[in-house]
């Protein structure tokens, strides 16, 4: 039976990396993009065939900042495959990201400077807004999105006959100092993307208690410091280029950073290929790289209260049942 992988941000950095590695890896899949427009999807698709022409490649309509796509998608999907084996739940934004020079330079003096270049702590602030659905945008496109795709093919994931893998991308920025479950979407902060990545930590924790016994499993992966869309949207273009040099020395010291997307992706195409029952379901996989260009997987335990974690997969149904009903028309 073949195996069928949908990949969310599939259109470009660690998600498109992730596809072209994976039909490396078994050509025989089924492979599902989801992307937020048409026109991205098909783009996508035809350079996957471009270099995977026998590969069986489809391709779905989803915005993860927008709950209606989201349900009329999860409705084409179930429609569409009677199960999936993998969701890679790896699309995410940070918008309007600043660097706080201040912090940069106190890091300096006090010798912290390797450790907030490889996690971000205090360096790195965003300005986040309310979507369309009067959601704190970054909570709702890089959790709760994701959290109510999966809980919509639910049917298509609980199964005992073989297991079904749910692999969220997080990252070393995920700080539980960033996040509060009294203001779960972070609504008075400016660390919206680090919030994002704590919770998404805390709710892959729960998921694994609530449904391995359902042949359901969840894992977390770090991609490291990876050249994208959005770390490009960091800082100035002509500054990128004067600091490449430096980052490439700095990977010497910093095995994260993997600086490209194919990098990043190793612990993404490594969990592909393991058994989710052997898995610790409190680790964060690292995808690192050598200062030489190696690539590895390291394992690394997560910062995560488990009461915490529980509370704050309450507060998701909660706000899971109070969104619905304004979609009531797009339900089963």
């Amino acid at each position: 039976m073949e195996r069928v992988v949908l990949v969310t941000g599939a259109s470009g950095g660690v998600g498109l990396a992730l596809c072209q590695r994976l039909l490396e890896e078994d050509g025989r899949i089924h492979l599902c993009i989801a992307c937020r427009n048409e026109q991205k999807s098909e783009a996508t698709r035809d350079l996957l065939l471009a270099t995977h022409p026998a590969a069986q490649v489809s391709t779905v309509e989803v915005d993860l900042g927008n709950l209606a796509s989201i349900l009329r998608a999860a409705r084409e999907l179930r429609c569409r495959f009677q199960r999936l084996d993998f969701i890679y739940l790896n699309a995410g934004i940070m918008p309007n990201p600043h660097v706080n020079f201040k912090a940069l330079w106190h890091g300096l003096l006090t010798g912290k400077l390797l450790h907030m270049l490889t996690t971000a702590e205090g360096i790195m602030t965003q300005t986040d807004r309310l979507n369309g659905d009067g959601l704190q945008e970054v909570f709702a496109t890089n959790l709760f999105g994701h959290f109510m795709l999966v809980r919509q093919l639910q049917s298509l994931l609980c199964s005992n006959e073989r297991p079904s893998r749910l692999i969220w991308t997080s990252s070393s920025n995920a700080r539980e100092s960033a996040f509060s479950l009294s203001d779960y979407q972070h609504a008075k902060g400016q660390e919206s993307y680090s919030s994002s990545k704590y919770a998404t930590d805390l709710t892959s924790v729960v998921l694994n208690r609530k449904f391995n016994g359902q042949g359901l499993y969840s894992s977390v992966v770090c991609p490291g410091l990876v050249m994208t869309n959005m770390t490009y949207g960091i800082l100035p273009v002509f500054l990128w280029k004067l600091l490449m040099p430096i980052m490439w020395l700095i990977r010497f010291f910093a095995k994260t950073y993997t600086l490209t997307p194919y990098n990043g992706a190793e612990a993404h195409v490594w969990l592909f290929k393991q058994k989710p029952e052997y898995l610790d379901s409190l680790v964060k996989y690292h995808s690192c790289t050598t200062g030489l260009g190696r690539s590895y997987v390291e394992p690394r335990k997560m910062d995560v209260d488990e009461d915490t974690a529980e509370k704050l997969y309450q507060k998701l149904l909660e706000l899971e049942e109070q969104t619905l009903e304004k979609y009531r028309d797009l339900l089963d």
